[in-house]
């Protein structure tokens, strides 16, 4: 007999070994219909498994249906099976490689003779829905290493055969079927293609096989899948807007920054974005101020003996622009940590001298692979509000506390309110002591619980000298941006000597704890850019006014506005080209420039000017003292 447990606390028992979709049969037949997977047993050994997966012994299972996030998860990896399967049918010769399921989708990479045009997406896209349309079974099976290797070198999909034979020898691997088409999977998949119904297409792009540019550029079809037409539509529809948002069009738009080969993943930042940068930079600035951290200044380039110390000479070397000068090898710096631990390490600390909070706007540099970068969001070269705080055991949690309540606050200031909390626990490789991992943990989560947080716990995903909390922020548009960490390292500050005189006269390695609001301002700026359509709040704005004359003869009243608010500390220009009001007026609204002020005899008369705000509102004629007083009001503390 096996005894099945339903997640409802319930049991049912059979008489031999059942299958997954058995037990679903028997809860009714409607279960049985939305049955994708199962889940079997509970906790870190809880596993997702087919429908037709067979139960020898009692066991805990759950019944995984489209309502779930898991049966997403495998409609999406399923349908990168169909994608495969179609692209067979349609072009024979091509060779399939690798298709993961990705964030609100999946990708499948082919080795063909030419590249994929838009109308060849469209027919694969068809072929599909066919496929689909003939619900055939999803069946899998298993086979020794050896003659699965076999079978795909016969089949001539050498890509198969190479991933294959990575596997040690003595495994047996997976394999699913739908009609015609084989594929290797550790699964699990569908029960059959029916129930892929609702997908698209989305682009192609190049890969190189394995990630690595030595080898082959394969060709990666993206795609999108959903459990309702309705979710479907709505993310066509957030990919419209997000396209709109792009801030690499708006950044051309609005004449803020551009990129250029000559400095691939490097940022050129012009005159209004600079200007973004430098708000945003002397907003984080006043925060470092108000909240107990010293400003400091690290070198860009450190000697490659300081990076062998920390580790990441041997774990992080490819992703490090390196330089050699006088026989002596440096490394341009990819984080900021080592340099704030090296100027602690100036002059003997006490405990009361704990915690000490160093920040600085510290410049990096990484390597990223140039099929990886994107705008001013993904970069080689980046500026991190940077942060690292040396505290004792004891203080990790008010440390933490106070963090997250400052960064909640800068979040809000910065318009963003919905913020997502995750707790990344101790990985299997770590260093330190269980006691130590259970004090830093129990801290980051009671943080998080003191400051009313609801939070995700991810095990094994923190780094191996600690554990970490990530900071989440949901835009406009529902997508996620993780921008803000802290992060607790027993690690580095023993590994390069920080020490701090104990109460007890005694020499203590000091907790470091590694902390970020924004993280990279190149990316935060990108997501602001996004979150706002360019159209940035007042407090923002590179330009905040323009000052518009209708005639020469209000050239003199329209400058002399311009320095009373230039005096008052707004970034203020003054348009005194000989052209149509109207004109100037549709102009500098395609700029989002939150305020125009037009001047003509009679505002010159009045000493007052006729405001248009941003979205072509209308506010009508005010006294100059009237509107400077509104828009202080507006400012408020980001004046």
């Amino acid at each position: 007999m096996v005894v099945i447990q339903l997640p409802d606390g319930s049991r049912r028992e059979f008489d031999g070994p059942v299958t997954v979709a058995e037990v679903a049969a028997s809860i009714g037949a409607g279960l049985a219909k939305a049955a994708l997977a199962g889940r079997v047993g509970t906790g870190e050994a809880a596993r997702l498994v087919d429908t037709s997966h067979r139960i020898d012994a009692d066991e805990t299972l759950a019944i995984i249906t489209a309502k779930d996030e898991a049966g997403l998860e495998v409609i999406r990896h399923s349908t990168a099976h169909l994608l495969a399967y179609a692209v067979k049918e349609l072009f024979p010769d091509a060779q399939v490689t690798i298709g993961p399921t990705i964030e609100n989708g999946f990708y499948y990479d082919f080795s063909y003779k030419r590249p994929f045009t838009p109308e060849d997406l469209a027919t694969i896209e068809k072929k599909m829905t066919k496929l689909a349309a003939k619900d055939e079974p999803v069946v899998r099976s298993v086979l020794p290493r050896d003659e699965a290797v076999a079978y795909f070198k016969s089949l001539g999909e050498h890509y198969k055969a190479e991933i294959i034979e990575s596997i040690p020898a003595d495994q047996d691997v997976s394999l699913y079927a739908e009609g015609k088409f084989t594929d290797l999977c550790r699964g699990p998949h569908v029960p059959s293609t029916g129930k892929l119904k609702f997908f698209k297409l989305m682009k192609v792009a190049g890969a190189y096989w394995r990630g690595d540019h030595r080898n082959e550029q394969l060709q990666r079809i993206y795609g999108t899948a959903w459990t309702t037409k309705d979710d479907l539509q709505k993310y066509l529809v957030m990919l419209e807007e997000a396209e709109k948002r792009d801030h690499r069009k708006l950044g051309r738009e609005l004449d803020l920054f551009h990129m250029d080969d000559h400095a691939p993943g490097v940022v050129f930042w012009h005159g209004k974005g600079w200007a973004v940068w430098q708000v945003v930079e002397q907003y984080m600035r006043q925060i470092y101020r108000d909240n107990g951290y010293q400003e400091v200044k690290g070198p860009q380039i450190l000697d490659k003996s300081l990076w062998e110390a920390t580790g990441h000479w041997d774990k992080y070397r490819e992703n490090m622009f390196t330089t050699e000068s006088e026989k002596r090898e440096y490394a341009l710096k990819p984080m900021n940590c080592p340099g704030h631990i090296l100027i602690y390490k100036q002059g003997i600390k006490s405990y009361r001298d704990l915690p000490l909070r160093l920040g600085e706007f510290g410049q990096c540099h990484r390597n990223e692979p140039s099929g990886g970068l994107h705008g001013i969001m993904r970069v080689r070269g980046f500026t991190q509000d940077d942060g690292h705080i040396f505290c004792t055991e004891d203080q990790i949690l008010a440390e933490c506390d106070a963090f997250t309540t400052l960064l909640q606050k800068v979040y809000a200031d910065f318009g963003f309110t919905e913020i997502l909390y995750k707790v990344a626990t101790r990985p299997e490789k770590r260093i330190g002591s269980d006691e130590l991992w259970d004090k830093a943990e129990a801290a980051l989560m009671a943080s998080l619980k003191s400051s009313g947080c609801d939070f995700a716990v991810s095990p094994g995903d923190g780094a191996f000298y600690g554990p970490k909390v990530e900071y989440t922020l949901k835009d406009a548009l529902g997508r996620h941006w993780q921008c803000g960490t802290i992060q607790v390292d027993f690690s580095l500050p023993e590994r390069l000597g920080a020490e701090y005189v104990a109460e007890s006269g005694e020499r203590k390695h000091p907790v470091m704890l590694h902390r970020a609001i924004l993280g990279s301002l190149e990316r935060f700026i990108g997501i602001l850019i996004e979150e706002h359509s360019g159209a940035l709040p007042s407090w923002l704005s590179p330009v905040q006014v323009v000052v518009l004359n209708i005639t020469d003869a209000q050239a003199d009243y329209a400058q002399g506005i311009v320095k009373m608010l230039q005096k008052q500390g707004l970034r203020v220009a003054c348009d005194l080209r000989n052209e149509k009001i109207t004109y100037k007026i549709r102009e500098h609204s395609m700029q989002k420039v939150p305020y125009l002020l037009v001047v003509g005899d009679k505002e010159m008369a009045a000493g007052a000017v006729a405001v248009r705000a941003r979205g072509n509102k209308d506010l009508g004629v005010m006294a100059f003292e009237a509107f400077s007083q509104m828009f202080a009001a507006e400012l408020g503390t980001h004046r």
